[in-house]
């Protein structure tokens, strides 16, 4: 029996198409550690039976970076990185997906890929092919590898697309590489540059990255032209006359100038007396006209995240997080599209016939279905995916708050795209006092078609007119001249600046909502009320600085006229590697003219930005000139010495303190105490040490518990336990500032594994001595006379913590002891040499259930 490979792009959409395929009957087992479950049925395919193997990938599975050498900030010229190599590694080596897919590839005779339906879908479908093609069998001349084609996770997609299999598309692929290339080379450059030049310079730049974008740069920019003209903006005084009428049937009724304003207030004042002569408003002419609100288009991407942002509060990135779990769960199609045209055999009345029953707005639509829907309206079809449309129905207990406002919306939206026009009367009433004219006009709803679904958008009642007849008088109430002045226009909200990206250009339909989330992470912008994008000091110096350099570098038309040169490539009229390497040249010219003109933009960080040696707190002494040196606490978080001029990065999100006026005995630098709230771990470190390793076993950023240094008493050597069994590298650590609540933490900075020992002991510290029993080092109490737990009121013990009777009943967590007599040899000591050397424990079958008992 042959053998059919399916992958999906996440798990969850690889099981939804295993169910649908197999009718329910697939079987499930887990893949190797870290990677993806495998769903397993069989079927007919290519004319005989087959087993179906159904997996995923967790999106891309490779990610493009620089060789080695070329990833050291200090020791490359960013210049370098226009023609650096690059190469593919897995994007997340801890899944395990290139060995998962190797495993399950091998000796299978047809690959299906079920992809996302887009450029990057394209690109990852290589990605797989790259690892399965080598291991699969031969195809002894038959076709053996397909691309499903499928826009929701329904029945009838997922069928209709295993029915009618195609090809990968390449250019497209080599698309998506072309622009992963030139965005790696040219954002990696300046970002480099900009940051070791202005954090080496400047203090309070609040931001730990210094980054430039082809995409995230100009979104910036817009951002940017806006405050620029709200700053420069001058106020200049108006004036309206406002009049009101007396009438028989409505009270006084309120008249607009037909002159609107003036900004001459002589000549308003000359009107205003003109108008004060008289006593009455004479009605001049009455006009009444219906008119039609069109009803909206149907949905893409684009108009999604802008009413998500105005009318919903919900932020682009947020957003498309939300539409693609809709999207995998099947509630709705894939939310990636820029076409606002249905194909013209989409079946409206089985999407319709879903939401027929539904308690919200079941009658609605079955309005549309007795008494037939109108066509949509004309949109755009790019002819990627038909526009987002509601697969199944909902109900409010199915999704989380912001989950069921966004489903709302894109159901609402769909069926207003088969009702009717809203019809509405217009009435426009011109009076004549002497010789100006004054207007009254309001509207009236008839029919409210779309609005009815979508009341947001009604023709409010309240807005009708009284009726008038021509020739009618009316009492003047009030005339009164009021001064007012222009006002400057706002910041951009997220739903302008993305109508401003689709309008140049910058970015795609899935990428729009990245680029203003990395500008907000960056803290270039902030968000502030109405979802409006502020820029902060540096995200304008950062604009004024590139357009005083090279206006280009910030404009939207160069990006532009790249991705038009990108889309030949997908569309096959353009060639690869001619396309990247005309763009890479370009940009390499305007990187080297912007280093050389870097001056130009340093004049403006001058002005709003303190240097280094203005800024922060003086914390610990320098090791090298015995000088206070300053504790720079925003982003990235540094110590710097004046004297030396030199600076020390430290560990961010972290409180850092001196402690006791410690010196390292490497260095003589005093040692700092960091802590880190979300995790409850202390240790210290020595600033020169975690810049600067002193041994080769010791990495970059590692404090004086992951320090190999032989008689050091902060050192790994003398404060080690055993080794983690949390994560794979780290060692459990004493913590000696931990009294009276003393535990042990991995000094492994990214695990959070803390272990609670004794409360109320005088002393501990770990002895030279190991446990025969499972290899890791004893250690030495001193108990409190009143609350030992020793016999005859001794108050002293040395002893394992997981194996000795006394020591292991003092842990919290009682299930320690019965793991630490399973665990068959824990782990590798406290140093090089030690143990079971840098091995992984070995560890039973059901020692992963007995861990979470034993770590706090």
């Amino acid at each position: 029996m042959r053998t059919v490979l399916m992958v999906a792009e996440k798990p969850s959409l690889a099981q939804s198409i295993a169910k649908i395929l197999s009718h329910g009957k697939c079987s499930y087992r887990k893949g190797i550690s870290g990677s993806c479950p495998i769903h397993e049925y069989e079927d007919n395919f290519d004319g005989g039976r087959c087993k179906f193997k159904v997996t995923s990938v967790c999106g891309h599975v490779m990610s493009l970076d620089f060789e080695g050498r070329f990833n050291n900030w200090e020791k490359v010229d960013p210049v370098e990185l226009f023609s650096a190599p690059t190469l593919k590694k897995e994007a997340n080596p801890k899944l395990n997906i290139v060995k998962f897919l190797e495993k399950e590839g091998r000796d299978v005779d047809y690959v299906v890929l079920w992809l996302d339906c887009d450029k990057e879908g394209e690109n990852i479908c290589y990605e797989v092919l790259g690892i399965v093609t080598p291991v699969m069998n031969k195809s002894g001349g038959r076709k053996n590898v397909f691309r499903a084609k499928f826009s929701a996770i329904t029945d009838k997609d997922i069928h209709s697309a295993m029915r009618q299999l195609g090809d990968p598309n390449y250019n497209e692929s080599l698309c998506v590489d072309s622009r992963q290339e030139l965005d790696l080379r040219l954002g990696c450059a300046f970002t480099r540059f900009q940051t070791r030049y202005f954090q080496g310079k400047y203090g309070n730049l609040d931001s730990s990255l210094i980054s430039y974008g082809p995409c995230q740069t100009p979104t910036l920019g817009f951002c940017v032209d806006r405050h620029d003209k709200i700053q420069s903006f001058k106020p200049e005084k108006y004036w309206v006359m406002n009049v009101e009428v007396k009438t028989s049937s409505s009270g006084l009724v309120k008249l607009d100038w037909a002159r609107v304003r003036l900004f001459d207030q002589d000549i308003a004042q000359m009107f205003l007396n003109l108008v004060k002569e008289n006593n009455v408003a004479a009605v001049q002419n009455v006009k009444t006209k219906e008119k039609h609100k069109a009803k909206p288009q149907a949905l893409n991407t684009v108009e999604l995240l802008r009413v998500a942002s105005a009318s919903l509060n919900i932020g682009p990135q947020q957003t498309m997080h939300i539409a693609e779990r809709l999207y995998t769960q099947g509630y709705i199609s894939y939310p990636r599209t820029e076409t606002t045209h249905y194909p013209e055999n989409f079946d409206f009345n089985a999407a319709l016939s879903h939401h027929k029953t539904h308690r919200i707005w079941g009658q609605y639509v079955r309005g549309l279905l007795e008494n037939g829907f109108s066509k949509p309206r004309k949109g755009t079809d790019v002819g990627d995916h038909p526009p987002i449309t509601p697969m199944r129905s909902a109900t409010e207990s199915d999704f989380d708050y912001d989950g069921w406002r966004l489903y709302d919306y894109i159901t609402r939206h769909f069926f207003a795209t088969l009702s009717s026009d809203c019809v509405y009367l217009r009435t426009e009433v011109s009076f004549a006092i002497g010789s100006e004219t004054f207007l009254c006009c309001g509207n009236a709803p008839l029919k409210p078609g779309y609005t009815e679904i979508m009341p947001g958008q009604s023709i409010d009642g309240s807005q009708n007119v009284p009726t008038f007849q021509v020739g009618e008088e009316c009492p003047i109430a009030k005339v009164e001249l009021q001064e007012k002045q222009t006002g400057p226009p706002d910041y951009l909200t997220e739903s302008e600046v993305i109508t401003l990206m689709e309008k140049h250009g910058i970015g795609t339909d899935a990428s729009i909502p990245t680029h203003i989330n990395n500008i907000c992470q960056r803290n270039y912008v902030y968000v502030s009320s109405g979802r409006r994008l502020v820029p902060s000091p540096l995200g304008i110096v950062l604009v004024h600085g590139y357009k005083k350099i090279d206006g280009d570098l910030v404009l939207p038309t160069m990006r532009a006229a790249v991705e038009e040169q990108l889309n030949l490539i997908a569309a096959g009229k353009a060639e690869y590697g001619e396309v990247l390497k005309h763009a890479i040249n370009i940009f390499r010219q305007k990187f080297q003219f912007f280093v050389e003109q870097i001056a130009g933009m340093d004049q403006l960080f001058e002005v709003s930005f303190s240097p280094l040696s203005e800024t922060g707190k003086p914390l610990s002494r320098c090791g090298k000139c015995r000088r206070f040196m300053k504790h720079i606490s925003a982003a990235p978080p540094r110590l710097h010495c004046n004297t030396c001029d030199d600076t020390y990065n430290l560990p961010p999100k972290t409180n850092v303190k001196l402690y006791q006026e410690l010196k390292c005995p490497l260095d003589d630098f005093e040692l700092l105490l960091c802590s880190t709230g979300t995790q409850a771990k202390t240790y210290s470190l020595c600033p020169y040490c975690f810049n600067h390793p002193p041994f080769r076993d010791m990495k970059k950023a590692s404090g004086c518990n992951a320090c190999t240094h032989p008689a050091c008493v902060h050192s790994m050597l003398s404060l080690g336990v055993t080794a983690c069994t949390e994560c794979e590298t780290g060692v459990m650590v004493l913590d000696p500032t931990s009294r009276p609540k003393w535990k042990l933490c991995c000094n492994n900075s990214r695990c959070a594994a803390v272990i609670a020992l004794f409360k109320n002991a005088h002393k501990v510290r770990v002895a030279d001595s190991k446990c025969g029993h499972c290899n890791s080092f004893e250690m030495v109490v001193d108990f409190h006379k009143d609350t030992t737990p020793l016999e005859n009121g001794e108050t002293k013990h040395t002893g394992c913590i997981f194996c000795d009777e006394i020591l292991s009943g003092l842990i919290q967590e009682k299930r320690a002891r019965t793991m630490a007599k399973t665990s068959g040899g824990r782990g590798r000591g406290r140093g090089r040499g030690r143990g079971r050397g840098r091995g992984k424990p070995r560890q039973p079958k059901d020692k992963m259930s007995l861990l979470a008992a034993y770590f706090v």
